[in-house]
């Protein structure tokens, strides 16, 4: 299995966005060490005070100078928010700047209404999906320079190494973005940390719609990655507690109570007491919004996930309030895939 990381840049407590930054950094750089395929970094809008990542074109540009071989990209950029040619632009500067390691993630979400004023996004629109196909179709031939001769973009240029082009990838959470990536015939990462209970639904949508196309960057064969909320610890009960952490903001998010991240403490205060560990063995309908366990149980959960929406790779998102935490739980999940230090 391939493991891979997402990082939301949660600001610590009493700190700022510089301190979230760089311990996104120290993220990328562990993750690097460890054999991580790659390492995204998310953008939300209107919550700074919680997620620094608002801006993963800025991040990336920084996280490049400051790795040398893993890949690296956005998890995702929101393409309701901005131009495809702009988005293309920036992702071809990106690709200049780390040749051959840039993932450009196509996603799309909107954020509170007045973030997306501050926007100036449009959030009703006719045909939500026709429209988000053909942005993700004008990105990719913007990053492929792609567009036919005589067409109006035919002779805009983007900035690029002389290495392949920044890889799409179309993310989402449900069946209609899984449909999307199976038609245009691109790599689809589904986010289960937010609607899991639409994962199987949304592969076997994806296989059903998937065909090569003749888009540029399009793959042969589907080509998919499941996106999990997991935290690791020595034991199965120390890494229930953590999950604490997790399971106590998803509740906040659920009641509309952008509160932070709480401590473990104030996380297990919240819930009433420590969460009992993730069973080694999921029922087969089960898929909990978060899982936890030791390297060997966490490891376990993941093969069962992967394996259920036929996949190879698992991306790593968690909720933790201590970075020292984070850290810890990328090292010993490592171990528990028998992930090859690089």
């Amino acid at each position: 299995m391939e493991l891979s990381a997402v990082d939301l840049s949660p600001v610590p407590d009493d700190g700022t966005a510089a301190d979230a930054y760089a311990n996104t950094v120290e993220s990328a750089q562990q993750a690097e060490r460890l054999g991580y395929s790659r390492f995204w970094v998310a953008e939300h809008h209107g919550t700074a005070d919680i997620n620094a990542g608002t801006t993963p074109e800025v991040l990336l540009g920084h996280l490049a100078a400051e790795t040398d071989s893993i890949r690296i990209g956005s998890g995702a950029v929101l393409l309701n928010h901005y131009s495809p040619f702009k988005v293309a632009e920036v992702f071809g500067a990106l690709d200049a700047l780390a040749p051959g390691r840039i993932d450009a993630g196509l996603g799309r979400a909107n954020g509170s209404p007045a973030a997306d004023r501050a926007l100036e996004t449009e959030r009703h629109v006719q045909n939500p999906d026709e429209d988000h196909a053909e942005k993700i179709t004008a990105v990719v031939n913007h990053l492929f320079d792609d567009y036919p001769d005589g067409h109006d973009y035919g002779d805009l240029e983007i900035p690029r190494s002389s290495e392949s082009a920044p890889v799409p990838w179309v993310l989402g959470s449900g069946p209609s973005s899984a449909a999307i990536a199976g038609k245009l015939g691109l790599r689809y990462c589904f986010a289960a940390f937010i609607r899991p209970q639409f994962a199987a639904n949304a592969f076997e949508e994806y296989r059903d719609q998937f065909r090569s196309t003749e888009l540029a960057g399009s793959v042969d064969e589907p080509h998919g990655m499941i996106a999990v909320d997991a935290i690791c610890a020595e034991t199965d009960e120390e890494a229930a507690r953590r999950r604490a952490v997790s399971e106590a903001f998803y509740r906040r998010l659920q009641r509309g109570a952008l509160e932070g991240i709480p401590s473990v403490e104030e996380a297990v205060d919240e819930l009433g007491g420590v969460p009992e560990p993730t069973p080694a063995t999921l029922g087969p309908d089960e898929w909990p919004q978060t899982i936890s366990g030791d390297p060997d149980t966490l490891a376990g959960l993941l093969e069962q996930l992967a394996g259920r929406v036929g996949v190879d790779e698992v991306m790593i998102k968690h909720v933790v309030a201590d970075h020292d935490h984070a850290l810890r739980s990328h090292e010993l999940l490592a171990e528990g895939v028998g992930l090859e230090p690089r």
